[in-house]
Parts: C-alpha cells; structure tokens; sequence
C-alpha cells in the first residue's frame, strides 16, 4: 500500500508540473501583469494602463529581461537611441511616472526596481 501511495504521490505532482501557464505568443506575464507585446498593451488584474511610447519601450525592455540591471545610459542608448541629445535624467522621470501608473505604491515598488548606484531592473 505504502508503494501505491507513493506512485500516486509521484504521478500527481508530475502532471501539476507539465500544465504549462497558458501564454499567448510575444506576451510576457509577471504576476498580475500582462504585457501583449504585440498591440503594445498593458493590463494588471485585468485593468488595461495606458502607458506612453517610452514608457511602454521602457517596461517592455526591462520585462523582457527580468533581473538585468539596465544603467541610465544603457537604457538612453536603447530606447531613445544613441544619438539622443538629451539627459540621462529623462530616464529616471520615464521609470517614475511608469511607477506611478503600474506600482501600487511607487514608494515600495513589485515590478521596477532600483539597484541604487547602477540602474533599473524588472523583478518578476
């Protein structure tokens, strides 16, 4: 019996394994967000977020490589190109009113993070 048991045990935890999320080509899903990469939308728990162009680039990028720590000039560089004229600050304004439009509170943010003295990363 105590065999039984334990096939059973076995078979049961290796079918929850293989139910693969349901995910959608070019979506990224993070928790309670979901990133259609492809109409450019956002929704948390359902409710769609209107991001800007830059915003969104931003967001994308970062959620497209969770954990990698983006510096103010990287991300400059690969999201209004290289040749921008403008300051590195505009970035940090981006990742603040992207906080303030998909963080609960932008004070303890769940998605985009700070590694401070190096940069923004996306945290799944």
């Amino acid at each position: 019996m105590e065999v039984k048991a334990r096939i059973k045990a076995f078979v049961r935890r290796t079918r929850q394994k293989e139910k693969p999320k349901p995910v959608r080509e070019n979506t990224i899903i993070s928790g309670d967000m979901v990133i259609e990469q492809d109409n450019r939308r956002v929704t948390i728990a359902g409710r769609e977020i209107r991001l800007t162009a830059k915003e969104f680039d931003v967001l994308e990028l970062l959620a497209t490589h969770p954990g990698q720590v983006y510096s103010r000039e990287k991300l400059l560089a690969m999201v209004w190109g290289a040749d921008y004229p403008g300051d590195e600050r505009t970035v940090d304004v981006h990742i603040r009113r992207l906080r303030e439009k998909v963080e609960q509170n932008s004070g303890e943010p769940r998605y985009v993070h700070t590694k401070w003295g190096m940069g923004y990363y996306f945290k799944e």
